[in-house]
């Protein structure tokens, strides 16, 4: 079992940076895939990025050159840094984790980012 806790999410002005960490409750180093999902009210839960243990990513054509997803194994922890953010990348963002040797999919409870002037 592993438990994941967001943070990072915020009020911010279109244009702006923000860095989402995903903190987990043990090692990572067994999480295949770590990454990021989002859901906007009214709307289904999308995939913006997700990454390998070997450090493939990959991004939601939305987001592609303006988000970054990386992973500190050592640290538990997963970022996802976003710039030049707009009004329509606001949403609640998700932490997910899947473990092949177990084909278990992890989630945390999730962090409110609101990009408005």
């Amino acid at each position: 079992q592993v438990q994941l806790v967001e943070s990072g999410g915020d009020l911010v002005q279109p244009g702006g940076s923000l860095r989402l960490s995903c903190a987990a409750s043990r090692s990572i180093s067994s999480i295949n895939t770590m990454g990021w999902y989002r859901q906007a009210p009214g709307k289904q839960r999308d995939l913006v990025a997700t990454i390998t243990i070997g450090g493939i990513t990959n991004y939601a054509d939305s987001v592609k050159g303006r988000f970054t997803v990386s992973r500190d194994n050592a640290k538990n922890t997963v970022y996802l840094q976003m710039n030049s953010l707009k009004p329509e990348d606001t949403a609640v963002y998700y932490c997910s984790g899947y473990q092949i040797a177990t084909m278990r999919t992890y989630w945390g409870q999730g962090t409110q980012v609101t990009v408005s002037s």
